[in-house]
């Protein structure tokens, strides 16, 4: 899939990177600037992104594609048991099952998709499958874990101890209210809730050092969900896009209201006529506020976007959103994302 790998090169070889201020800072270093080459960037949602960008930058920085580096990137929330919203230890549904959703999708509109897959410790490469050995872009359920055992992925538990006695701590309530910044509630031996290390989904954008985009989405979705329930992170346009000619964009949050106004597709779409990423995050954020204004108080939606340029944006809803960055000058940066409230 190199038919646009020239045009990108060029285009990004010969772009300027532009100092994001506000929610969309520079990403290259104390200065704040940098005025040159943009290089090989990798951008992804909360601080567990810094440890994610850790793994697609060692892809990137090694002349890898953005393709691997993203797969590899989401894989290390997936795989982390501290984790109760991404993979294998996230907490479980209503009826105590844990199911993953993720998507993948590639500059040239390639993608592929998994959702309500359960028993599978790594959704990310089930969907990666679906995009480069079937015609279709989305398996779910049954289907997905059928197709995933039958590629040779292996058959696990996902439920672990900790996410067990959490769901049985929540049973005796059975009450159930997102939060912002959090879709799930950490219940601990005092069955308060905490959540501060629980966000949602984690969203990773990169560009290769070809100038090459692509990204990579995957949760384990909203605690106590009803069974089958799906969010917008493996909805094509919704949790995840990418334009080769134009830029990503993913989205976190309560994943409805994203699906409702096909916002990471929408971001895309704004900065194709114009927009700068900062830019259409904030206006794809004010859409789901004016549509919903009462609504809106109560819930997080963000949104992260990279144009082909390198050039980085955030918006949403709540305080509280923020992002990692990773390029060849800055390793481990932590951004604290621009809202409405």
């Amino acid at each position: 899939m190199t038919d646009r790998r020239g045009f990108l090169k060029a285009s990004v070889l010969g772009a300027s990177a532009v100092a994001l201020a506000g929610g969309a800072h520079a990403l290259t270093g104390a200065s704040g600037t940098n005025k040159g080459n943009t290089g090989a960037r990798v951008i992804s949602t909360w601080d567990f992104g810094v440890a994610a960008n850790q793994a697609a930058w060692g892809v990137l920085s090694k002349g890898g594609n953005a393709l691997d580096a993203v797969e590899a990137g989401v894989m290390i929330p997936e795989a982390d048991l501290k984790n109760h919203s991404v993979g294998r230890a996230g907490y479980p549904d209503r009826d105590g099952h844990v199911s993953l959703d993720a998507s993948i999708m590639d500059a040239d509109g390639s993608c592929g998709a998994v959702a309500a897959l359960e028993h599978i410790a790594h959704p990310i490469q089930v969907a990666r499958r679906v995009m480069e050995r079937t015609p279709h872009v989305l398996l779910v359920g049954d289907g997905a874990l059928q197709f995933a055992l039958e590629q040779g992925f292996p058959r696990e538990e996902l439920l672990t101890p900790e996410s067990e006695a959490a769901w049985k701590e929540w049973l005796k309530t059975a009450h159930y209210q997102p939060s912002a910044n959090s879709e799930v509630r950490d219940y601990g031996k005092t069955g308060m809730p905490g959540g501060k290390d629980n966000h949602d989904t984690i969203g990773m954008l990169a560009i290769d050092a070809n100038g090459r985009l692509a990204g990579a989405c995957t949760t384990s979705g909203m605690a106590w969900k009803m069974r089958g329930r799906v969010g917008d992170s493996p909805i094509i346009g919704a949790g995840l896009y990418v334009d080769g000619d134009v830029g990503g964009a993913t989205s976190t949050g309560v994943g409805e209201e994203v699906i409702r106004n096909v916002g990471s597709f929408l971001v895309v779409e704004l900065m194709r006529h114009g927009r700068s990423p900062q830019d259409a995050c904030r206006e794809a954020v004010m859409r789901i506020v004016k549509r919903r204004p009462a609504a809106s108080k109560d819930l997080q939606v963000g949104f992260l976007a990279m144009n082909k340029h390198g050039e980085v944006g955030a918006f949403a809803i709540q305080s509280g959103f923020s992002y990692a960055v990773c390029d060849a000058t800055k390793q481990d940066g932590l951004i604290p994302s621009k809202s409405v409230y």
